[in-house]
């Protein structure tokens, strides 16, 4: 039987903060139906999501669409409801009432026999914290309260699936228990633990171990055994199974076996009575770096597993309120600087950005930040999803994207890559050993010369703003003064090569593209100026401005500017061109923003603004820069809405696309990608 299936489509009410997202002038609360709602989030292959409304009408799963099953169940005065996933099959769901999605938390809220049961799943990403936002562990945490005046009997139940720890089903577990102070642990892990073998997009990881924790003294009961025992035992009873079960190794398929616990709570009155477990995954090693193994950052000072419970067991307390804090800081930011349909899209995009990368240690400890290009080629640390992404990082924390940054400079300087412009990618996830796209290192067949060089140099540019320090760059000055020099000599008018929005074909004369080499040559003359060489600066910027006046003729086509310089009639997003307003370079004038906002507003579709003219698909990442060109907030709001429309409305129930159709809403291709980053480029001053 399948373990996903269709459901149907309702709205949930949710709110940011306290619960109070309300309509300016309005006695309504703003509304949204995430496409899929966060629950466990931190690594490529420690992601799992709820791809319907309700928690109890799928099962969840990881980010590619397998099943990642977690179940949770409640049993009120004898009488049991489902309240996460499909089993027992058939059986009632508990009522769901509510559902909170904040950037760190999801909190979903169920009500029945009188009683009110609180479900939540904090990820304690902290941008500030490097070693608690690497750690690979999420804080689940049920809180019950009678809500009639009477007691009521309750016992909680909460299971994680061993498939979690397997690519595929049909691979072979085995299972045991940790002695670990004050904590209850079970685990899963693969019988071959084939670390780091596998590389590729749409797979799961084989190797490392799934834990479930539960602090002593709380009345947690746990056992191990297959997911109709465990469930239909306390389903029937309120139980668990007497013993483990030991027949292993054997495949995950024979059986699903879990790890679960259960909670006998009493009489529940009405004085809130909570129980909270950790889920966490330990992969031992996380990248291969130029045929180095890392590990995860949390781990670089020599910890294991059970340091990492044991720690952050003790620390569930202040994570949580750290949290709290966080969310509603930076909820009150997205809704100050776009409103509250943008403070939405951000929220969704937070914890999905951040758990499509993986933070591990080099051999010195530094911190290195490698991306994977979810559902597009499987690629890691690509310089063009780098680009989008860096809004997020730049705004909440530098140290991170000097970490994403330093791989990509490391191996261009490296004597591995020969060419005078910016590589393309490290490798395929989880191999950084070189670049494979296009024609890799030996030719330069299908690289993407302009448009990695020129988003490197606008990097590179902004992290020093935002770090108000160029120290990092100086063992890179020769390298970004190649990459612009290439720039000097092909980005005005570039030549028939890629670049990163090249879905309807390859373009020579693009206009966005000359845009972005015109911005990396005054982000280069920026650098310049901060390394102290300012006879460079000054000679860079005056090339610069050249540029920019040749591109105001080059690209008019009257009541806006075109897709390409040799094509009357067309028109693109120039998303490239928010940074001449972020970074203050005032290169080109404020008519051109406002010329080419007037035009979008004419022609976008339904749910957005299509890339340019030859398709009616949009990037959502781009959409939110070229939304930001003219600073006025009505233009902001006139190209985010619908937007936010989409994400309500589309009917494909899966982490964030950044790639749809503005007609009907429907995904053309990526999903859980990175790149959604990108939002907060409204956050950036």
């Amino acid at each position: 039987m399948s373990r996903q299936r269709l459901v149907r489509v309702i709205v949930l009410i949710l709110a940011f903060g306290l619960g109070s997202a309300v309509l300016a002038g309005a006695e309504k609360r703003l509304v949204l139906r995430p496409p899929a709602v966060p629950l466990v989030t931190h690594d490529p292959y420690f992601s799992i999501w709820s791809a319907s409304d309700n928690l109890a009408d799928s099962w969840p799963v990881h980010w590619t669409g397998q099943a990642h099953a977690l179940a949770a169940l409640v049993r009120i005065d004898g009488q049991a409801y489902r309240v996460m996933g499909l089993e027992p099959w058939g059986s009632k769901p508990m009522t769901q009432t509510r559902l909170e999605v904040f950037p760190t938390r999801t909190v979903y809220a169920f009500a029945e026999g009188g009683v009110e049961l609180t479900l939540t799943f904090l990820c304690p990403l902290l941008p500030s914290d490097l070693d608690i936002l690497s750690r690979p562990l999420t804080y689940i945490t049920a809180q019950v309260r009678s809500t009639d005046g009477a007691r009521h009997e309750v016992q909680l139940y909460f299971d994680a699936c061993s498939e979690i720890a397997v690519n595929m089903p049909e691979q072979k577990v085995v299972w045991g228990r940790l002695e670990i102070p004050g904590l209850d642990v079970l685990s899963f892990g693969s019988q071959d633990q084939p670390v780091l073998e596998k590389k590729g997009d749409d797979l799961r990881i084989d190797w490392g171990y799934i834990y479930l924790a539960v602090p002593i003294g709380t009345g947690g009961r746990t056992r191990l055994a297959s997911h109709e025992t465990c469930r239909g035992t306390f389903w029937n009873s309120g139980l668990l199974p007497a013993c483990d079960e030991t027949e292993m190794p054997r495949a995950v398929s024979d059986g699903y076996p879990v790890a679960a616990v259960s909670f006998d709570l009493g009489e529940v009155g009405p004085d809130p009575v909570a129980r909270h477990w950790m889920v966490a995954y330990d992969d031992q090693f996380s990248i291969e770096y130029f045929h180095r193994r890392l590990r995860p950052y949390w781990r670089r000072d020599g910890w294991e597993a059970a340091d990492l419970l044991e720690r952050a067991a003790g620390d569930y307390d202040t994570l949580t309120a750290r949290c709290r804090d966080f969310d509603e800081k930076l909820t009150a930011a997205m809704t100050q600087a776009g409103g509250e349909k943008y403070a939405w899209i951000g929220t969704l995009a937070y914890r999905q950005s951040i758990a499509a990368h993986k933070l591990a240690a080099d051999i010195d400890g530094t911190p290195l930040l490698f991306p994977k290009e979810n559902f597009s080629n499987g690629c890691i640390s690509t310089v063009d999803v780098i680009y989008p992404s860096a809004p997020l990082y730049l705004h909440l924390s530098p140290p991170l994207m000097r970490a994403m940054l330093r791989p990509v400079l490391d191996y261009a300087k490296s004597g591995m890559w020969p060419f005078p412009f910016a590589p393309h990618d490290l490798g395929t996830y989880p191999h950084a050993n070189g670049q494979v796209y296009g024609g890799g290192a030996k030719t330069e067949e299908n690289q993407m010369p302009v448009e990695e060089s020129g988003n490197m140099l606008i990097l590179a540019a902004a992290l020093a703003r935002a770090e108000n320090g160029v120290e990092f760059f100086r063992p890179y000055e020769a390298l970004l003064r190649r990459w612009a020099e290439y720039l000097k000599a092909k980005g005005l008018d570039p030549e028939n090569q890629l670049c990163t929005d090249d879905f309807a074909g390859h373009l020579a004369h693009n206009a966005n593209l000359s845009l972005k080499a015109i911005l990396g040559l005054r982000a280069y003359a920026d650098l310049c100026e901060r390394l102290g060489k300012r006879a460079e600066a000054k000679a860079y910027v005056a090339t610069a401005s050249k540029f920019a006046g040749e591109w105001l003729k080059l690209a008019d086509d009257g009541d806006h500017y075109r897709l390409a310089f040799d094509k009357p009639g067309t028109w693109s997003q120039k998303y490239n061109l928010v940074w001449d307003r972020i970074l203050g370079y005032g290169l080109f004038p404020p008519s051109l923003a406002e010329k080419e906002m007037a035009y979008y507003r004419k022609v976008q579709l339904k749910y957005g603004l299509p890339l340019d003219n030859r398709k009616e698909y949009t990037k959502l990442d781009w959409i939110l820069w070229t939304a930001s060109l003219t600073g006025r907030p009505e233009d902001f709001a006139a190209l985010v809405d619908p937007v936010f429309d989409f994400l309500n409305e589309t009917p494909d129930r899966i982490p964030l696309t950044d790639w749809y159709w503005t007609r009907d809403g429907r995904k053309v291709g990526f999903q859980a990608r990175s790149v959604v980053g990108g939002v907060f480029i409204k956050m950036l001053k």
